[in-house]
């Protein structure tokens, strides 16, 4: 039940059931303190798809962490996923010492922590008893905001420096609002203080969804909007590119209820932020093979107001 929804209403969703969640479940690290996760995942089903989310680097202390994100993570935890949420390197509460040199954006230690969280899934397993043996280590979808998604691209298969990232465990992935081109495409400050950015997209052929806010407005280049659209653009495996109206960066409130990572709070466009990635996630991970057509057709005859939906396969 929500009553600040109204046009989101059309958008098909599965009814919420109940869910568990652990935390922190911790996963020991090589020279560094361990890994700290959350994990939330519904009270039943058996071969549960796993979604590892990865958060961004907003201006807030608690948000880019495990503790974050809670509007989209219980929303699929309620409707058949398991979520898994790292605190990365980055994060300002619970993350690496900012003294060291990598600090503060920890850009190849966040794809590190990714890894590790697939390598040792046995082990979050255990941690998380409700779920052990519960699920299905062959359908794995990770989901970045902002630089959560600059994080998953590289997982995805994007290349820096012709180095290459790729973990073909990743069956699908979902990109929130995430970096567009380096280089050329930055302010030169942005350029100087983000050489890092300029990664090749045009390797990345898992399938990806590429969302945008409408309404955002990247500091970071002199382009608009369209410069986070730039992985639909190159990747091969970018299938969709969804644009969601009236939203900004937070795609009107992913981060946080009421969070001051937010510009603009609507939840109208969070509501289809939530149901249609939800939509991909089934599709892809052969949760409910025909959620992203029903989706697709609800958004275009029901609620075209909400969002663009362009898809490369059609």
């Amino acid at each position: 039940m929500n009553r600040l929804i109204n046009l989101a209403r059309a958008l098909p969703a599965p009814e919420p059931s109940m869910t568990v969640a652990y935390t922190p479940i911790l996963l020991p690290m090589p020279g560094r303190p361990p890994l700290e996760l959350r994990l939330t995942a519904p009270v039943h089903g058996r071969n549960l798809p796993i979604v590892v989310l990865s958060h961004g680097f907003g201006p807030s202390n608690y948000i880019p962490s495990k503790d974050g994100y809670a509007p989209l993570a219980q929303f699929w935890a309620e409707r058949g996923m398991t979520v898994v949420q790292p605190t990365h390197a980055s994060s300002r509460v619970a993350g690496l010492d900012p003294q060291y040199p990598e600090a503060p954006f920890f850009w190849r230690e966040r794809v590190t922590e990714m890894r590790a969280i697939l390598d040792q899934l046995d082990e979050v397993e255990r941690q998380a008893g409700a779920v052990e043996n519960r699920l299905d280590h062959t359908r794995i979808a990770v989901v970045g905001h902002s630089f959560g998604g600059f994080t998953c691209g590289l997982l995805l298969g994007a290349r820096l420096n012709g180095e290459s990232f790729f973990d073909p465990r990743i069956s699908a992935g979902i990109l929130l609002t995430a970096p567009g081109r380096g280089g050329s495409d930055l302010t030169p400050e942005s350029a100087e203080r983000f050489p890092f950015f300029d990664v090749d997209f045009s390797h990345i052929e898992t399938p990806t969804l590429v969302v945008v806010g409408a309404e955002d407005d990247p500091h970071f280049t002199t382009r608009g909007p369209e410069w986070h659209a730039d992985a639909f653009h190159d990747a091969p495996g970018a299938e969709a590119l969804l644009t969601i109206a009236g939203a900004g960066h937070g795609l009107g409130g992913i981060a946080g209820y009421d969070a001051k990572e937010t510009e603009v709070e609507d939840p109208d466009a969070l509501e289809a932020t939530r149901r249609l990635t939800l939509a991909w996630l089934q599709h892809k991970l052969s949760a409910a093979t025909d959620a992203w057509q029903k989706a697709r057709q609800a958004l275009e005859e029901d609620a075209p107001s909400l969002a663009q939906l362009v898809d490369k396969q059609s």
